[in-house]
């Protein structure tokens, strides 16, 4: 872990210094991690099940009280300043990444706290449009962040509303509450299994042994992804309308079996019968993965890995061909035990469970094999298990 905390340690004082150079005072820092996913997609605003974990990339923010009446949000990686109205902080048609924060401001002025006037610098290593929840590290950050500096106290299951709230409203799009919880509560060294109905959650060592956790990026978001992603939310939620004409108790597809699904499957119009399928089918993957992982079968774990891309991309039709083509090359090399994308879908990332002595074959394949395919580099990242946002004390930054 040592390479990774000195890369955050490096990236945590270029961002103070510019904090320092351009508001001539020392700033509060925070990180906060992106996210994968192990298994459990598109289950969260299902009230399903997910396993996620923090992972060793962070947003760094750096903040501190302005002097003047108005704030200023600065993103490094755009090289971009924006001014806001803490009073009346409106969403914007253009930059977009500042509606991320904007919309946690506004979340704290609804709930009644008098936010002050304040400077954010924002920086970091989270790939945006790779499937690891740049989105709710941007606003799990900065709520975290707005909150310590004013000494609101307002619990973290609270702020992690509060950045979905924003994510829905200010940026449209309709998100479930994975994202954002697993950036806020991540453990180092551990997975979770998270119940999206009540947020229960339950913490496991992820003991891979032999194995790594590796992403093949595939440097790609088709334009479908955040449309596309709502329309599936909206398909879901017309199946259960349906359904509970039969069944009255049920809320969500949480509640429905696969034989109340094909009891009516006549009934449903379009896609919905597949897409609900895909969705039962999956909390259930979800369940049996976890008892696979503290059974030590990774094999079995990495089995429902492919299962779960198979109904990805033919039940719930959210793959594109460079991540279906990923998963297909990554069957043919040996010490591979399980693959599938991970995230929204129409792009990203895959995830891989890689035998250690078998990682740089891997990636060297597959690079080689993508670039051939698709004329294009893909990326990739090797995973390490990281804790949730919290403070950057000065003596981590170096």
């Amino acid at each position: 872990m040592q390479k990774e905390e000195n890369n955050t340690s490096q990236q945590a004082n270029a961002i103070r210094a510019k904090f320092e150079e351009r508001y001539h005072q020392e700033p509060l820092m925070v990180r906060s991690p992106g996210r994968i996913n192990l298994i459990g997609e598109h289950t969260d605003y299902n009230e399903g099940y997910v396993m996620p974990a923090a992972i060793d990339r962070d947003l760094i923010f750096a903040l501190g009280f302005s002097k003047e009446p108005h704030g200023t949000l600065y993103a490094l990686k755009q090289d971009e300043s924006v001014t806001f109205d803490v009073t009346n902080p409106a969403k914007l048609s253009s930059p977009q990444w500042p509606n991320y924060l904007l919309g946690v401001i506004r979340q704290f002025i609804d709930k009644g706290y008098s936010v002050k006037p304040l400077h954010c610098i924002i920086g970091g290593d989270v790939p945006t449009g790779a499937g690891l929840s740049s989105s709710a590290a941007l606003e799990c950050g900065f709520a975290f962040a707005v909150n310590h500096l004013h000494g609101f106290h307002i619990p973290k299951l609270e702020l992690i509303h509060m950045a979905q709230w924003a994510e829905h409203n200010y940026v449209g799009v309709k998100c479930g509450i994975m994202d954002q919880f697993a950036s806020m509560m991540g453990v180092e060294g551990n997975a979770f299994v998270l119940d999206c109905r009540d947020l229960s959650y339950h913490y496991f060592p992820l003991n891979l042994t032999d194995f790594s956790i590796v992403l093949c990026d595939t440097m790609v978001k088709h334009s479908l992804a955040d449309s596309a992603y709502n329309t599936r939310r909206a398909e879901c939620e017309s199946g259960v309308i349906l359904l509970k004409q039969y069944y009255p108790k049920i809320r969500s597809l949480r509640d429905v079996t696969s034989g109340m699904i094909d009891a009516h499957r006549d009934q449903f119009v379009g896609k919905v019968y597949n897409r609900c399928t895909y969705v039962v089918q999956e909390n259930q993957r979800v369940l049996d993965a976890a008892n696979d992982l503290k059974n030590g079968d990774l094999k079995a774990f990495g089995k429902k890995m492919y299962a779960s891309h198979d109904g990805l991309s033919r039940l719930y039709e959210v793959s594109c061909d460079e991540l279906d083509f990923l998963v297909a090359e990554s069957k043919k090399i040996d010490g591979v035990i399980g693959s599938r994308m991970m995230g929204g879908g129409f792009g990203g990332c895959t995830i891989n469970l890689v035998s250690k002595s078998g990682v740089e074959f891997f990636l060297s394949a597959m690079e080689e094999n993508f670039r051939a395919r698709f004329g294009h580099e893909m990326n990739s990242y090797v995973m390490q298990l990281k804790g949730g946002t919290s403070i950057l004390e000065p003596d981590r930054m170096g």
